[in-house]
């Protein structure tokens, strides 16, 4: 398969049904960030009507979905490229790229403006700025040209509780950035163990990520250091009054598991990608549960 040239810039018709649309969104990531601008407008003092509740979660997922979109219009050449994301709508034929941007742009409208209309300007600029920053400043800019793509990169990815929690509140104050740096320290080892391995489509999409830069073992180390950091913060939230011990046990245990398999992962021999694998997978499970953690403690009025 040629990457300047992937089967979907022949076609002038769409052969797409509503199933490839809604694949654009990218779903899976959709479901992490309302999930965590969920957590975020649960936390918030304050209240909100549960239709504009409703209609603001939908705002963030919508406007998540257009990222994505937009992202798969930029990204069709090495997507192309890449068996992770070769059946995607745009360069499996599907969908043409001017479509896929077409769609992406109309949604990141709809979103910013109908999150203004349900919730406040703050939040609909933060998530305005949201969907900048991850079509333009990720994709565009950082993604193709430094191993630290992901890094930067990560602020797209760890503002939607803040987003949420403004949309609560009308406000952003510490305990929403606490929620945002758990998500960015927890971006990096995520995405590395899946660089590991995956780092043979990486090369092949000219994509630097730090394995294919730096090598396996500087990658590994990288991991070990990001997940110490992300246990002692993932226990932030209690420490600056926003969660109780439930959240705190929940989050040291969590946080063990994820330095053991970062461990394991440093001491892995040269090849063996299979604590990469298994670190990738708890990972997604970490992050979940950890917010999980502050969602019950709000819902049963474990907290406050």
């Amino acid at each position: 398969m040629d990457a300047d040239n992937p089967p979907h810039t022949g076609h002038s018709h769409s052969l797409a049904g509503p199933g490839d649309y809604f694949a654009l969104l990218k779903p899976r990531v959709m479901s992490l960030v309302i999930f965590t601008a969920l957590v975020g407008m649960v936390a918030a003092p304050g209240a909100i009507h549960p239709v504009l509740a409703a209609i603001a979660l939908l705002a963030i997922a919508v406007g998540a979905g257009a990222s994505g979109a937009l992202n798969m219009w930029w990204d069709a050449d090495i997507d192309a490229v890449m068996s992770r994301t070769a059946q995607r709508p745009v360069p499996a034929g599907l969908v043409p790229r001017s479509e896929a941007a077409t769609f992406g742009c109309f949604l990141s409208a709809l979103s910013v403006v109908l999150l203004g209309i349900a919730a406040n300007y703050l939040a609909a600029g933060l998530l305005a700025f949201t969907i900048f920053f991850y079509v333009v400043i990720y994709s565009m800019w950082l993604k193709r040209r430094t191993p630290q793509n992901i890094v930067i990169g990560g602020v797209a990815g760890a503002l939607p509780p803040v987003v949420g929690w403004a949309a609560v509140s009308g406000a952003a104050p510490l305990e929403a950035w606490v929620l945002f740096a758990i998500i960015f320290l927890w971006t990096p080892p995520h995405f590395w163990a899946l660089a590991l391995y995956k780092q043979g489509d990486y090369a092949r999409a000219g994509v630097p990520m730090m394995p294919n830069v730096h090598g396996d073992r500087a990658t590994r180390r990288q991991i070990f250091g990001y997940a110490l950091v992300l246990a002692a913060v993932g226990s932030t939230p209690f420490f600056v009054g926003m969660a109780t011990g439930f959240y705190l046990a929940t989050a040291t245990v969590l946080g063990a598991g994820f330095v053991w398999l970062s461990w394991c992962v440093l001491r892995a021999a040269d090849g063996d990608q299979k604590p990469a694998k298994k670190l990738f997978r708890f990972s997604i499970f970490y992050l979940f549960a950890l917010f999980a953690a502050i969602l019950i403690e709000r819902l049963a009025g474990i907290y406050g």
